[in-house]
């Protein structure tokens, strides 16, 4: 199932194959060990930072030839090493090794104190800055920290920083990563997150931080094989293995770089996956703006553009490094809001409705686990999959979706079923697909588990919802995006 090859004209009139940056770089040779092997959590099951190791990039994306700073911090001071990995396919062992850095000395950094909005600030002291080769490929990218203790008899303890790679080329999908969601959603270092306001779990006015370490992932299931990485392993990483596996022509962003109109015109395709759930809403109204010019959008996830995040500065002064919850974008119904008082407890801000630019929005209940239903089985979405009407693919649906469908004239709803939130609670679900004003495709896979039904990666722990879960890899979940991507990159 690869993607076809590109070919272009010449000045000279030639036709020519398209050069495959993504097809060359996962030609190299992968790497063995990248994984993390070692981990020590505070707290235990219980707890959330690994402070034995651990640190930050000051940006969430960067272009080669720019430097990027990183901050560590080891308790106790001990010495340690940074390698950088770029993660993909590489012929199925899911990242390269890029450079090894050190070894420094490592120093205790100082826990930030509670500032306003609740916000814990890392204002650490510099590990080291790094000039990204302007050979690197635009990717997701893991640098492994590792304790370097004096006496080979102690134990050495890891932990990730993540950062991406982008550039400005025009390319046929932007994979935008979900890095608001997966800061909105850490709790570093022992319960700050936007979700632990004793308030309301939804409570306004409460920001987060990018200058701190991504603590252990915090929801469905324990993952502290994770740390530092944010969700990418979790949800992003099995569609960008397969992606760069089938040879599309794919480049990486951070959910921040949709603030620049220039990052989706150069691309046909935008993509967001997994949990997509807090946006700027600028990001809200240059991605309608693209759709209106003609892009395609895939939204591969579940209760995607949810909440409105403005951005702010850090206290440093760099761009775009808090991000705090203003309220909810517009798609929920008053009854529904209602239903969730004790959650939305607060909130009173409503931005545009994000199924203008999804297809269909987040709905009540928000949880749940459930299979996804073929209704359409004649439709070219399906083609080859051999789905009839009424076919399931099991688990396929949680742990959040997307419900009610926009009023869109053509919208079509290709898959639609039921979710149990709790294993007891009903909701419903529809996958969707619209046209743009200049024959451009939107499609809404309507599930975060999207991306378990495309590959198996190497660190990859299969999620569950509510007394259900996806069941891996399945040739009919990998020929629907494949016929998606063929219609849109046509």
């Amino acid at each position: 199932m690869k993607a076809a090859a590109k070919k272009e004209k010449s000045a000279s009139g030639e036709t020519k194959e398209k050069k495959n940056l993504l097809a060359e770089e996962n030609a190299k040779e992968g790497s063995l060990d990248w994984q993390l092997t070692r981990v020590r959590i505070d707290g235990g099951a219980t707890g959330y930072r690994g402070s034995a190791i651990e640190g930050y990039a000051s940006r969430q994306s960067v272009k080669a030839g720019e430097s990027i700073e990183f901050f560590v911090s080891t308790k106790p001071a001990e010495r340690f090493e940074l390698e950088i990995f770029r993660t993909g396919y590489y012929g199925g062992r899911g990242a390269r090794l890029m450079t090894k850095l050190g070894p420094f000395d490592g120093v205790t950094q100082p826990m930030p104190e509670t500032g306003e909005m609740r916000l814990k600030e890392c204002q650490w002291t510099r590990a080291l800055s790094f000039k990204i080769p302007r050979d690197w490929v635009s990717g997701v990218y893991l640098g492994r920290l590792r304790t370097l203790p004096d006496d080979p008899q102690k134990p050495y303890w890891q932990s990730y920083l993540i950062f991406i790679v982008k550039d400005d080329r025009k390319a046929d999908i932007l994979f935008q990563c979900s890095d608001n969601t997966w800061q909105a959603y850490n709790r570093w270092p022992d319960g700050f997150s936007l979700y632990t306001d004793p308030r309301a779990a939804h409570a306004p006015d409460v920001a987060v931080s990018f200058d701190r370490p991504y603590g252990k992932y915090a929801q469905i299931f324990d993952a502290p094989q994770s740390i530092g990485s944010g969700e990418f392993l979790l949800w992003e990483f099995p569609l960008a293995y397969w992606l760069e596996q089938h040879g599309y022509d794919v480049t990486y962003c951070s959910n921040s770089d949709v603030l620049e109109p220039a990052n989706l015109a150069r691309c046909k395709t935008f993509l967001s996956v997994g949990h997509d759930e807090y946006w700027d809403e600028r990001q809200y109204f240059n991605v309608k703006k693209a759709l209106a010019d003609g892009m395609h959008a895939l939204w591969l996830g579940g209760n995607a553009v949810f909440a409105v995040s403005p951005y702010k500065p850090s206290a440093r002064g760099a761009p775009n490094r808090i991000i705090w919850r203003k309220g909810l974008f517009g798609g929920m119904t008053a009854e529904e809001l209602k239903i969730e008082e004790r959650v939305f407890k607060g909130i009173s801000y409503r931005g545009p409705d994000e199924s203008e630019i999804i297809g269909a929005r987040s709905i009540v209940p928000f949880n749940g686990g459930g299979d996804w239903v073929c209704v359409k089985p004649e439709h070219w979405i399906f083609e080859g999959t051999g789905m009839k009407q009424g076919e399931k693919i099991p688990g396929l649906v949680g742990w959040e979706h997307h419900g009610s469908p926009a009023n869109i004239p053509g919208l079509e709803v290709l898959a639609e079923g039921t979710v149990w939130a709790g294993g007891t609670k009903p909701a419903h679900w529809t996958a969707t697909l619209f046209e743009g004003p200049k024959k451009n495709l939107v499609f809404n896979a309507a599930t975060i588990f999207w991306s378990q039904g495309l590959s198996p990666p190497p660190g990859h722990m299969l999620p569950w919802s509510h007394w259900s879960r996806p069941h891996g890899p399945d040739e009919r979940v990998e020929k629907i995006t494949y016929n998606v991507l063929k219609r849109m990159l046509a």
